[in-house]
């Protein structure tokens, strides 16, 4: 035996030589996978220490191994790009692949399922395209699948359903076209689930999907569900989040979804829900609900005051009646109340606010009665108070003073009355102060805060005078003071606010000249000075305000004559009348777009009969006896050449009409405006080499008409014997077009027709498309490559597309040629960028940064590839108004507010979102 011990201990050390043997070589295939994949990915610079060593690539940070073989590859954020190839599934013992957020593109391998031992697989944040491959259950141990944030397609194959672990499933903001399948609830251990923001085929939630009894978050926002919630929701008992919003869900609320112990937050906004809201309330870890924008009947539920956890509350725009219940004024988290839009009556919790750090205060558009809460800002976070339209009245509460959280206070349309409190004029952070249609009184203070950029008063009692001190008000962009009581002159100081937009004033007892010299409104679009007692000449500098498109002067006591400098302006609305103005007015003005503009002035006059004013006439001088003699003999003459010429022509006339009357009808011309050329001029200038642009319904030619310069001519053919109603039809419409004044519609000149043809004859912009005013530099360093055969500018605006339309041009790039503007705007979100980086200069001011940013992002989401992405035209008036910043979810790292805490202010949401963006964390946090 003795003898055999040596035999044994030789087969165990070859034995063992063997397998350290194919471990160094399988360990050195490893190395191998990875440094291919380096290369297959053009070496990126976040993986340059990815290199042949005698270091092991086990000690590199993106690789996790166990007993010397890769079992993790951890690859997120290196902004990698390019596609996964199918050699990386020869990393065979991968149970972790983590791609988070690079620029991964192409389709899903199919390779990737050989990966057997994979638990989790994250490829989420990318551009992945193409459906998802049969046969994804052969990843059989898989715990948590992300594919978020692609643009995956197709249908979600019914395999996802049989991977009988998987915990985690994340499909949201994908570009899925097709059906989600029922075999989803078959995934017993299922706890996440998030289909959110897909364009499906319209689809009922399934109702096996109440089998998933671990189900914590079911999240299927945005994904055009229809039918009604399953009433056995409520078996679910695990539920802790539910997002069905923004889909086309109809029928009640399931009364079982208030009876979930571990319910946190509910989100069911902007569908078609009706009936009650369940009255019973035993689902008391409730934070969030959110009800807004259905078509919920009833009263709010007392029940709702027991629930201690709750922060937020937002039933608006829906048709709930009813008081408020008081006990929900007692509620010691809520931070965002938002019921408005309603037809809730009564009175306002009195101690809202009182036992809770309230943020967000908004019951507009109901018929609430009583006083404003006394406590609303007793905590000192409050950021809005939103509660126009109503009834409500007595005078602003005390706590309003020392506020210095306030974004907002818009209480319009109520019978307030009273002194607005001292310290809400001047409000840290105050940024809209909007009371109009009260009755409030007392004297404008003069400082406010140097945030407030909107301060709408009119229609109340204020008095005294309009006085600005220091630059407080720098930032104002709207100030309406219409209908109250203010006396004095309009302070010279006034016109130094240089971000000012709309003055209203009119209606008040101001007098006095205007100042003469207009410091810095170059911003102004709006201004009414109407019905006051206002004196002396009209300022020549209003002449010179390039963004005044409306002019209010009326009823006033204005002398003189009107500047010719008016004439400059492009004013979509003018009224001077009922002054005492005198003289000519500006000849732009003669025309029936302002017909009305200068009634009452018995000293004006013009030129042409065709606005309400007597025609300009000089005086004539007596004649000698010599010069009527004169006179008489020329006349004589001109006479008799007339009757010459007049005998000729009707001769010409009849026999060219004889020749050419079929084929060459009698051309009609009306004009809009005054004209020093004919139809001859237009007509000899219809030249093939005039052309500069075509489009569906005509050409376009550039035409230079006598003592005009150039004009822009587009000729429509339509068919000799069109219909009546139709002819009649386009000339109204022409009539409605040649009266639009305004400062982005070029000028319709004139229109020309006959049975065979229409010219309709606009003012020639040259050059004015977007890609040139964004690039004018550019375009004229490289000029010479931007002339077509006829030395015009390729950008130049044609008149080519349907009636009464400038296309706008070629979209502009901004910085990569080959890029659209749409495109370079994504990417700049995408790449988290700050916004504030690309806003003119020139128009970027501190006080408007925010509201720019959500125009930015709304341009952005309006643009959307898919059309399912884009919001409707009620969610955009919506946002601009401030009453819905909810976005559309994009790609790459832009996180989705799924719920309004505030849809009527404009404020951050990070730390309300905090706990929503905290469940979509990496499977292994």
């Amino acid at each position: 035996m003795s003898g055999k011990k040596p035999i044994f201990l030789l087969i165990h050390f070859l034995i063992r030589f063997l397998f350290q043997y194919a471990d160094s070589k399988f360990h050195d295939q490893e190395q191998a996978v990875l440094l291919r994949l380096k290369q297959h990915w053009q070496n990126p610079l976040s993986l340059e220490h990815w290199t042949p060593s005698n270091t092991s690539h086990c000690t590199w940070p993106e690789v996790v191994c166990t007993n010397n073989y890769i079992t993790q590859l951890i690859l997120d954020n290196k902004n990698i790009s390019g596609t996964i190839p199918p050699f990386l599934s020869h990393l065979k013992s991968l149970t972790f692949l983590n791609f988070y957020n690079n620029n991964i593109v192409g389709k899903i391998p199919v390779a990737l399922y050989n990966l057997s031992k994979l638990e989790i697989l994250d490829l989420s944040q990318n551009y992945i395209v193409g459906i998802i491959p049969d046969g994804i259950d052969r990843l059989a141990r898989l715990s948590c699948l992300k594919l978020h944030a692609n643009n995956l397609s197709g249908d979600i194959p019914a395999a996802i359903g049989r991977i009988p672990e998987l915990r985690t499933l994340y499909l949201n903001d994908n570009l899925f076209n097709g059906t989600f399948p029922p075999e989803i609830g078959n995934l017993s251990k299922l706890e996440q689930l998030y289909m959110t923001r897909n364009g499906f085929l319209p689809s009922k939630l399934p109702s096996n999907f109440t089998q998933l009894k671990k189900l914590k978050m079911l999240w299927i926002a945005g994904a055009n569900l229809i039918g009604e919630i399953p009433q056995m929701i409520g078996v679910m008992v695990a539920l802790e989040h539910l997002d069905l919003s923004s889909n086309e869900l109809t029928g009640n609320i399931p009364g079982s979804l208030f009876m979930l112990m571990n319910f946190r937050l509910l989100y069911l906004f902007s569908n078609k829900l009706s009936g009650e809201i369940p009255q019973v309330v035993e689902a008391l870890n409730l934070t969030f609900v959110d009800l807004s924008q259905n078509n919920l009947t009833g009263t709010i539920p007392v029940d709702f005051g027991k629930l201690d956890k709750l922060s937020g509350l937002n039933l608006f725009f829906n048709h709930l009646s009813g008081e408020i219940p008081e006990s929900i004024g007692r509620l010691p988290a809520l931070k965002f109340f938002s019921v408005f839009s309603n037809n809730l009556s009564g009175s306002i919790p009195p101690d809202l606010g009182r036992y809770s750090a309230l943020e967000a205060f908004q019951v507009a558009s109901n018929r609430l009665t009583g006083n404003l809460p006394e406590y609303l800002c007793h905590g000192g976070s409050l950021l809005g108070v939103v509660a126009f339209d109503n009834k409500l009245g007595g005078e602003l509460p005390k706590s309003l003073e020392n506020c210095s959280r306030l974004l907002t206070v818009r209480i319009s349309n109520n019978a307030f009355f009273g002194n607005i409190p001292v310290g809400l004029w001047t409000a840290l952070n105050l940024k809209q102060l909007m009371i109009s249609d009260n009755s409030f009184t007392g004297e404008l203070p003069n400082e406010v805060s140097t945030s407030l950029s909107r301060l709408e008063i009119s229609n109340n009692r204020f008095s005294g005078s309009i006085t600005i001190e220091g630059n407080s008000w720098r930032n104002l962009v709207v100030f309406t003071a219409s209908n109250n009581l203010f006396t004095g002159t309009v302070p010279l100081e006034l016109t130094t606010l240089r971000n000012l937009t709309v003055l209203l004033l009119d209606k008040n007892q101001l007098n006095g000249a205007l100042p003469s010299d207009i410091m810095s409104w170059k911003s102004l679009n709006i201004l009414n000075l109407s019905q006051n007692q206002l004196s002396g000449q009209i300022p020549e500098k209003f002449g010179f305000l390039p963004g005044l498109v409306k002019l209010d002067l009326s009823d006033n006591q204005f002398s003189g004559k009107i500047p010719p400098q008016l004439g400059s302006l492009r004013l979509t609305f003018l009224n001077l009348s009922s002054n005492h103005l005198m003289g000519e007015i500006p000849t732009e003005y003669e025309n029936v777009a302002y017909a009305t503009s200068f009634l009452n002035n018995p000293g004006l006059c013009t030129r042409r009969s065709s606005v309400y004013l007597k025609v300009c006439n000089s005086r004539p001088q007596k004649p000698s006896k010599t010069s009527t003699q004169f006179l008489a003999l020329i006349l004589s003459g001109l006479i008799a050449a007339f009757l010459f010429a007049s005998l000729f022509a009707f001769i010409t006339i009849r026999v060219h009409r004889k020749i050419n009357h079929i084929l060459d009808p009698e051309w009609k011309f009306i004009h809009f405006h005054m004209l020093n050329f004919t139809e001859s001029d237009i007509f000899s200038g219809l030249k093939e080499r005039n052309l500069i642009g075509s489009g569906g319904s005509g050409q376009v030619y550039r035409v230079a008409a006598n003592g005009f310069g150039s004009v822009a001519v587009k000729r429509i053919s339509n068919h000799r014997y069109s219909d009546q109603k139709l002819e009649k039809e386009f000339l109204a419409e022409i009539e409605i077009l040649g009266t639009l004044r305004h400062l982005n519609i070029v000028k319709l000149l004139c229109c020309i027709s006959n049975d065979n043809s229409k010219l309709l004859v606009y003012e020639y912009m040259e050059n004015h498309s977007l890609d040139q005013w964004l690039h004018s530099e550019k375009k004229a360093k490289s000029s010479s490559a931007s002339m077509n055969h006829h030395g015009e500018l390729a950008t130049v605006s044609a008149v080519a597309g349907s009636l009464g339309y400038m296309a706008p041009g070629k979209a502009a790039n901004y910085g990569d040629e080959d890029t659209c503007l749409a495109k370079w705007a994504w990417r700049h979100m995408q790449e988290e960028k700050p916004i504030v980086d690309v806003l003119d200069e020139e128009i970027k001011e501190p006080c408007c940064v925010d509201e720019m940013g959500v125009v930015f992002k709304l341009g952005v989401f309006c643009t959307s590839i898919s059309p399912s992405e884009r919001p409707n035209m009620k969610e955009i008036l919506q946002i601009l108004l401030g009453r819905n910043p909810r976005w559309v979810c994009g790609r790459k790292s832009m996180r989705h507010a799924e719920h309004a805490s505030t849809p009527l202010l404009n404020s951050s949401k990070s730390e309300r979102l905090a706990e929503i963006d905290g469940s979509l964390a990496s499977c292994n946090g």
